[in-house]
C-alpha cells in the first residue's frame, strides 16, 4: 500500500448512521482525530437529521436526503471556517444524527397522589397512569438545549426528566377540561387532550414535539371512591350538591349509632330497624355521651321511650316497619323501663 493511499483513509468520505436499536436519540460520528473528504457524501435518512458543528457552534443542518458536502451545501460551515470560493481541502467538524422518529410507550403515573382542585370538592388527591409519544422536532435546539457533545443520547437519559414535566402539569389539564374530579374515568380523552396541550410548551422548549398522550386509569383514594360509589346509586340526585350531601349524612347516621356503642341506648337500637333518619333528633341528644365511652350511659327516660315509640309507629303505618317488628321493638323498649 503507498504512502498516498494510506493518507486517503484518514480522510472520511462517506458519512451516514443506521440505528441499530430502539431509544437513541442522539449519536455522534466517531470522527477519531480524522478529517472529512472535501466533496464527501453525507446520507441523511427518513426520520433522521444531521447536524454539523464546528468549534462548539452549530453550524449547518441537513434533512433527509443524499448530499454532496462542498461550499454550497455547508454555507454555514464555509462562513465559520472563512473558506474561499476555491476551497476543496479536507476539513474537521463534529457531526451529530438525530433520530426524528416517534418514541412511543414511554410511561409516565403518580408515584404519589397528586392534589388538584376541583369544583366540586374542593382540593381532592389524584392517581393518574398513562403512556405518551415524542419525537425531537428541533435538532439544533435539542443539542444545544439536551444531548450536547456526548457521544450518544438515548431515551433512558431523558425519561425522568419528561415525566415530571407531565406530571407537573396535571393539575392545569384537570382545570382546562373542565371536567368533574368524579368524571374524569368517563372523560379519558378529553383528560389526555388537555394533558398534552398543557404539556407540549414545556416539551418544545427542549427541541422535541409531544406527539400523543393516552390516559390509561385514574385512581380515587378509597375514601373518594366510597363518595362515587355511592354516587352511581343516587341517580335521582344528580348534580345537586345539596342533596347529595344530605344523602351523606343520612348514610352516616347509622355508623355514628354503632360507634356510640351496643345496647347504650334507644339510638342504637332504632337504627337497627332502618330508622337511623326518622330518629335524627334523638341521636344528636345522644351521640354526645355515646362517643365517649368513659362516661357512664345517661338513665333512660319515660319521655324518650315514648317518643321513639311514637317514631316506631310512624314508621310502621308508612310500612316500613312490620307489625311483628314494631311489637318486638315495642316490647324490648317497655322493658328498659322496668
Amino acid at each position: 500500500m503507498g504512502l498516498m493511499d494510506f493518507i486517503k483513509k484518514q480522510f472520511i468520505d462517506v458519512l451516514e448512521w443506521t440505528e441499530s436499536g430502539d431509544g437513541t436519540l442522539a449519536w455522534r460520528y466517531p470522527m477519531a482525530g480524522n478529517e472529512i473528504q472535501y466533496g464527501g457524501s453525507l446520507t441523511v435518512r427518513e426520520s433522521q437529521m444531521a447536524v454539523f458543528v464546528n468549534e462548539g457552534k452549530v453550524a449547518d443542518v441537513f434533512g433527509p436526503g443524499r448530499y454532496t458536502l462542498n461550499t454550497n451545501t455547508l454555507p454555514v460551515l464555509t462562513y465559520l471556517q472563512n473558506w474561499d470560493k476555491l476551497f476543496q481541502s479536507p476539513f474537521k467538524s463534529d457531526v451529530y444524527f438525530f433520530s426524528t422518529r416517534q418514541q412511543i410507550d414511554q410511561r409516565w403515573g403518580t408515584t404519589q397522589p397528586v392534589t388538584i382542585r376541583d369544583k366540586d370538592f374542593g382540593a381532592v388527591r389524584l392517581r393518574a397512569f398513562g403512556n405518551y409519544s415524542y419525537r425531537i422536532g428541533d435538532p439544533k435546539l435539542f443539542y444545544t438545549q439536551i444531548s450536547g457533545t456526548r457521544d450518544i443520547y438515548t431515551t433512558a437519559d431523558l425519561d425522568g426528566q419528561l415525566r415530571a414535566l407531565m406530571l407537573q402539569h396535571i393539575s392545569d389539564a384537570v382545570a382546562s377540561s373542565g371536567v368533574a374530579f368524579l368524571d374524569l374515568a368517563a372523560n379519558q380523552v378529553e383528560f389526555a387532550n388537555q394533558l398534552r396541550l398543557a404539556t407540549s410548551p414545556a416539551f418544545e422548549a427542549l427541541g422535541l414535539k409531544l406527539e400523543g398522550v393516552t390516559l390509561q386509569s385514574v385512581s380515587l383514594p378509597e375514601e373518594l371512591q366510597k363518595i362515587l360509589d355511592q354516587k352511581i346509586g343516587m341517580g335521582m340526585v344528580g348534580n345537586d350538591m345539596g342533596k347529595f350531601m344530605q344523602y351523606q349524612t343520612a348514610q352516616a347516621i347509622p355508623k355514628l349509632a354503632e360507634g356510640a356503642g351496643s345496647g347504650s341506648g334507644i339510638a342504637g337500637e332504632a337504627v337497627g330497624l332502618g330508622a337511623g333518619v326518622a330518629l335524627g333528633q334523638v341521636l344528636a341528644q345522644q351521640l354526645g355521651q355515646g362517643l365517649r365511652p368513659e362516661a357512664p350511659a345517661a338513665p333512660i327516660k319515660a319521655d324518650d321511650v315514648m317518643a321513639t315509640l311514637e317514631k316506631l309507629g310512624e314508621l310502621k303505618t308508612k310500612g316500613i316497619l312490620t307489625q311483628e317488628e314494631f311489637d318486638a321493638k315495642k316490647a324490648e323498649l317497655l322493658k328498659k323501663l322496668v
